[in-house]
């Protein structure tokens, strides 16, 4: 048996019943044998990044332990998406399902692939409001709080859903 490593995943969606994509994926997590300790954020409504012509999106983060290495782990979300019919029209367009990988543990990545810390983590108010739910007190690796960076975005959300 390997070890368990925390990452946490943002979740978004605004196609094909939003609310109900982002439920399931959460299911999904929760039944995959690689992973455990799932935890999910409360679930809120935000406006699009991008492009205004597209639904509003639901947001929710899900904190969990994986015995998969960062790689593994991205692939097994990118399958989920595509699972869920995920299309890439246009950058920051609408989508059915988008689960990205938020961090890892407290490792820094950067390879191709995948960037971890995600890189536009620090500015989304949409991925700090529901990471906060889980880890009010998590540190990233620059040392820096998450609340240090919650202060720098507004509160432009509403909640849908509690969490868990």
């Amino acid at each position: 048996m390997g070890f368990w490593i925390q990452a946490f995943v943002g979740l978004g969606s605004n196609l094909h019943e939003p609310l109900q994509q982002v439920q399931e994926a959460i299911q999904e997590l929760k039944g995959h044998r690689k992973l455990r300790n799932i935890q999910v954020s409360d679930i809120y409504a935000s406006k699009p990044v991008g492009p205004q012509d597209q639904p509003d999106f639901i947001n929710a983060v899900a904190s969990l332990e994986t015995q998969l290495g960062p790689h593994d782990l991205l692939d097994l979300l990118q399958s989920m998406e595509q699972l869920h019919g995920r299309l890439r029209k246009r950058h920051w367009g609408e989508r059915t399902l988008d689960l990205d990988l938020l961090t890892y543990g407290h490792a820094e990545i950067r390879t191709p692939r995948l960037t971890v810390p995600h890189p536009l983590l620090f500015e989304r108010s949409f991925v700090l409001y529901p990471f906060n739910d889980l880890a009010p007190d998590f540190i990233f690796n620059n040392g820096l709080t998450l609340s240090h960076y919650l202060q720098k975005v507004a509160f432009d959300l509403k909640t849908v859903k509690k969490g868990n």
